[in-house]
């Protein structure tokens, strides 16, 4: 879908300061005549894919990946149609620089390289205002709001306000990834303070100076945010991103079935796991109810995955109770087990009768889990022995090190394959690059949730879908493994290639809204071809013509 060309009045400077319309020097002579350009612009009138040779080429001589996501961010902020043509034909290369790992590194710079608002921020000192500040939004048909507080930034902690960068990259994604239309999307941060004693001690730091509210004002603040939502952006989906996980289980089961929300952390990353688990189980010849999964870290990733996981089990005819224990997990005090007395609501319904194991590697030993899962945000914990233990258990042992950024992953792919001699099934959050072992060169797979989350938004966007469930999420991962070829897992990869993401959106849009028709949660009627509706609704970042 090409974005309409609606000027609203617009020439001249206006109109070339306006990210959604401007074309720059594309913009024909008929147009410069026509819109008052003339002379506004240099006088070559260039075409879009020259504009996207000069700007990768740009991209590709700045000296570091920092320096390059200010001037991608740059480009959106002027010229988004330019911007999301070089992102979408250019995905694999693009992607590492506007998301994951190097927006990790912008958020802890965020002070710095601030420059234009992109997004709105809400703080404790405007409540009884939500509502003016959202229709202060210069767009008013929303469909996907990303909101964080903060508090969980990748795997980097309290962020605060700096953690902006973080709605912001995943917008760009639901765009670039899945064809969401630019002026749909709505990045939201709530400021409530941070518990971050540098950023609070740093007079440059952008949010709100003052510990992080844990009380009723935090409730209080949200559930206005929530209510002014429905209220103003009535069609829009709430994607709850990057919360702490005191607030991050509770906001998402307090609000799921009462308003159209998600969260990416917990949902979208079990959604992307589980379809790298069902593509490992093609190459280690096994099946899903002979696996014994370990994680390291019980917070909201892990817990999110284990819940999926448990619901794919009994897909296939396990009780919950089995399902339930063939998931183990370990957290900063050890071995989750029933004995303990220190845990946390969400962890309770995976603690398992076993006897107390103060460490992972001490876990593995007793376990023998055919399935490694780091979600801890603790770098460098799949240790050699550990790794080498799994190859011991296993044929082909599933390591999958899912922390982000990069500087988080539990062990390098060269790593693992190094320790396994090549036999391991490898997986991580963050891109790593191709590792060559004894002739063979791996292509290590990225569990990213961009392969999830973009289809699952443009789904619940096209299907109007009034709640998002978790059977979404379980065909979402369905529909992804489906997509991995035996050319994919031959090169030990055990996801699609990046530069399908769109086609593996679209499938997955697809499936989600017919979740959406068949389970009654929308009020429209199905197309008679849903898949070729969920492809005319896709956003492509072609310029429009003016006159």
């Amino acid at each position: 879908m090409k974005m309409k060309p609606h000027l609203h009045g617009k020439r001249g400077a206006d109109l070339l300061h306006d990210p959604l319309l401007n074309k720059g020097q594309a913009f024909t002579e008929a147009e410069r005549d026509a819109l008052g350009l003339r002379g506004l612009l240099p006088p070559h009138v260039a075409t879009q894919d020259e504009q996207v040779a000069k700007i990768l080429e740009t991209v590709r001589r700045k000296p570091t990946d920092l320096e390059r996501y200010i001037y991608l961010i740059s480009l959106q902020e002027r010229n988004e149609n330019l911007f999301y043509r070089l992102v979408t034909d250019n995905v694999t290369e693009m992607m590492p620089l506007i998301y994951t790992p190097t927006v990790g590194l912008a958020c802890q710079r965020y002070a710095f390289i601030f420059r234009r608002p992109r997004g709105l921020f809400i703080s404790l000192r405007d409540r009884g205002r939500v509502k003016q500040i959202l229709q202060n939004w210069p767009h008013d048909d929303v469909r996907m709001i990303v909101v964080t507080d903060g508090e969980r930034i990748l795997g980097l902690g309290d962020l605060g306000a700096n953690g902006m960068g973080i709605p912001v990259g995943k917008l760009s994604l639901y765009t670039a990834c899945a064809g969401v239309m630019p002026d749909q999307c709505l990045p939201v941060m709530l400021d409530a303070g941070t518990d971050n004693a540098a950023f609070l001690a740093d007079a440059n730091y952008i949010g709100t100076k003052a510990r992080r509210e844990r009380g009723p004002a935090y409730d209080a603040l949200v559930a206005e945010f929530v209510d002014s939502v429905q209220e103003i952006f009535p069609r829009a989906c709430v994607q709850f991103e990057d919360f702490g996980n005191a607030n991050a289980f509770r906001l998402l089961q307090h609000y799921r079935d009462k308003v159209c929300c998600f969260n990416d952390d917990i949902q979208g990353t079990a959604g992307v796991t589980l379809a790298g688990v069902c593509s490992a189980l093609r190459l280690n010849g096994g099946t899903l109810a002979n696996q014994r999964f370990l994680f390291l870290g019980a917070g909201e990733a892990g817990i999110g995955i284990g819940d999926l996981i448990v619901e794919a089990l009994k897909a296939e005819g396990v009780t919950e109770e089995a399902a339930r224990r063939q998931c183990w997990y370990v957290d900063s005090k050890g071995l989750v087990v029933s004995s303990r007395t220190d845990l946390a609501p969400h962890k309770r319904r995976f603690a398992h009768h076993h006897p107390g194991v103060d460490s992972l590697s001490a876990a593995v030993e007793a376990l023998k889990p055919t399935m490694l899962i780091g979600v801890s945000g603790m770098p460098q914990t799949f240790t050699e022995p550990i790794v080498r233990a799994m190859a011991k258990f296993n044929q082909r042992p599933v390591i999958f090190a899912l922390s982000n950024p990069t500087s988080k992953a539990e062990c390098t792919a060269e790593q693992a394959y190094t320790w396994t001699d090549g036999r391991a099934i490898f997986a991580s959050g963050s891109p790593f690059p191709d590792f060559v072992l004894h002739g063979r060169t791996f292509k290590p797979g990225q569990g990213n949730n961009s392969y999830i989350f973009p289809g699952v938004g443009l789904g619940i966007i096209c299907s109007q879908a009034k709640r998002v469930t978790d059977e979404m999420f379980f065909v979402a991962a369905k529909v992804l493994a489906s997509m991995v070829t035996e050319q994919d897992l031959a090169q030990g990869r055990i996801y699609p290639d990046l530069q399908r993401i769109r086609e593996v959106s679209a499938n997955i849009a697809t499936a989600v809204a017919r979740v959406a028709f068949q389970r009654g949660l929308t009020d429209m009627l199905c197309p008679e071809d849903l898949a070729s509706r969920v492809r005319s609704q896709m956003y492509e970042p072609t310029y429009p013509n003016f006159v």
